[in-house]
């Protein structure tokens, strides 16, 4: 059973990425053909494709009651992104910051990551009425990202080239990475909730490390391909901004769906996310651009929670 449930795992985020890819490519194709520039393309399509993974899971996790990886997943996604993705680039290479992410961004970051912490606190759940808040305060990080990019202060991070398909092909991926997506998600959250009931570990356990790894995967691919290309300037950038839309999009659109459960551990976890800002933006303060010494602490600090998270 356990096998069965570890190859599921294993699919599902095969699936899970693979179909992200492939879905992204064809909208953003299609939405080409419409004559949507490829600006609006790029802050909307695009930017969100690393987080649909997480989307995904996430709400199937809700719809099928298993709310430890829901809000799990989202949390261990942020921490793991900060602590891992960007610790490993930054051994790999020296990570610049732009002035706006520095500035902006990760102080945003912070506060909606914050946001959620009152939220969950509060109420031990994420009601539609703040899944409401969650998306305007989406809404206005785009609308941010908008006239950024208008500026022209985002460089080569919206530097997207669209691919160009015919309109029966953009169709056909759209529908097939949708498929894999759902089909993934659905795979995943089997395989690792039949893996946690089969072992004892708990669903919060699970959420946090295992599915917040599988959906981080296209973070992590891109940051660290980006570093050894030697365009490691983009990392920081994609992490924060994956961070946010996680929070915002993520989980606000699964609370429009349904209420969110937030168990009384995840505020440690949340609390944890906000080190993990806290980190970041003291990192990079002094040079403006995060380095190995920092690199090996943040991947350290992974290794503590980690611990942490199998002990208690």
């Amino acid at each position: 059973m356990i096998f069965v449930a570890i190859l599921m795992l294993a699919a599902g985020f095969f699936a899970l990425v693979k179909g992200a890819d492939v879905f992204v490519d064809g909208a953003a194709a299609l939405a080409g053909r419409f004559g949507i520039p490829q600006l609006v393309i790029g802050l909307t399509i695009v930017a969100m494709g690393t987080s649909l993974p997480e989307a995904a899971v996430s709400i199937t996790a809700g719809m099928k009651g298993n709310a430890g990886i829901t809000v799990g997943n989202i949390v261990g996604s942020n921490i793991l992104n900060i602590l891992i993705i960007l610790g490993v680039t930054a051994l790999i290479s020296n990570v610049a910051i732009q002035r706006s992410t520095f500035r902006y961004e990760i102080p945003y970051m912070l506060f909606i990551t914050a946001v959620l912490l009152v939220m969950g606190a509060t109420g031990n759940e994420i009601t539609f009425v703040e899944g409401v808040i969650l998306w305007v305060l989406f809404i206005v990080y785009l609308v941010y990202l908008y006239f950024l990019s208008k500026k022209g202060e985002q460089g080569e991070e919206q530097d997207q080239q669209i691919k160009q398909y015919k309109l029966w092909k953009c169709l056909v991926f759209i529908v097939l990475g949708g498929v894999l997506v759902v089909g993934g998600s659905n795979f995943v959250v089997n395989g690792a909730t039949t893996i946690a009931r089969a072992c004892g570990m708990s669903e919060r356990f699970i959420g946090l490390t295992i599915v917040a790894f599988g959906t981080s995967l296209p973070e992590l691919v891109t940051s660290v391909s980006a570093a050894r290309k030697g365009n490691a300037g983009i990392a920081i950038g994609n992490i924060v901004g994956s961070n946010i839309f996680n929070i915002l999009f993520v989980i606000g659109t699964v609370a429009l769906i349904c209420p969110v459960p937030f168990e009384n551990r995840f505020a440690i976890d949340t609390v944890v996310a906000i080190a993990c800002g806290v980190l970041l933006w003291g990192g990079t303060i002094r040079h403006k651009e995060l380095r190995k010494p920092c690199g090996i602490v943040m991947l350290a600090g992974y290794v503590m929670y980690f611990i942490y998270l199998a002990v208690v």
